[in-house]
């Protein structure tokens, strides 16, 4: 072998080595370049949240009423409650013009017409208050959301004109009974002086 081709060939071993000790850098480097792949992969395979929020074509906001102001309204029921129905009636009128809505405008009315039928309160007027009660129970709906007191209101109007009912027909019953009772004594009277004479039939 010739002496020149030694270093030769240790060079080339050397470069062999070289290489051998590069490659496996270059062959992991593509490796180290492999997370932002993964991570790629695990977003991609990530569940979607999902929030449990209402539709909002089953959304009921606009059937619902806005809210009123009771403070007059529930003045006016506790000055009645305490016999004072002047300052109630104060309190139910000022509640109607404060309060526009439908349902507020209904409740006044109902507890105006309550006092009307009171036959102890100073607006007494028995066929207004009637007449009144009928026209609002005739306006009154299912969807109206009015206060609870109303309500019970509503219920005594309907009671208070029903025993109105009862009394006039027993007045009208008494009356009819009267003209009877009067008609039978005439047609006494008038048997007693056919029977013992005008002067006799005035005799107890």
């Amino acid at each position: 072998m010739s002496p020149f081709l030694s270093p030769l060939l240790l060079a080339g071993a050397l470069l062999g080595l070289s290489a051998c000790a590069v490659s496996p850098e270059s062959v992991e480097a593509p490796s180290q370049a492999a997370p932002p792949a993964e991570t790629d992969v695990a977003v991609r395979e990530a569940p979607q949240l999902t929030l449990n929020l209402p539709s909002q074509s089953g959304c009921d906001c606009a059937s619902k009423p806005a809210s009123r102001d009771y403070t007059f309204l529930e003045r006016g029921y506790r000055a009645l409650s305490e016999g004072d129905a002047v300052a109630a009636l104060q309190h139910f009128q000022r509640y109607k013009r404060l309060e526009l809505e439908p349902a507020a405008q209904w409740e006044a009315d109902i507890a105006i017409a309550y006092l009307g039928m009171l036959p102890d309160s100073p607006f007494y007027d028995h066929d207004a208050a009637e007449a009144t009660f009928r026209r609002l129970v005739a306006q009154f709906t299912d969807e109206m959301q009015v206060h609870p007191t109303a309500l019970l209101m509503r219920d005594s109007l309907a009671a208070f004109a029903l025993l109105n009912r009862h009394i006039s027909d027993l007045e009208s019953s008494n009356a009819t009974l009267r003209e009877d009772l009067q008609k039978r004594e005439e047609a006494i009277k008038r048997l007693r002086e056919l029977t013992l004479g005008p002067s006799r039939a005035v005799q107890p």
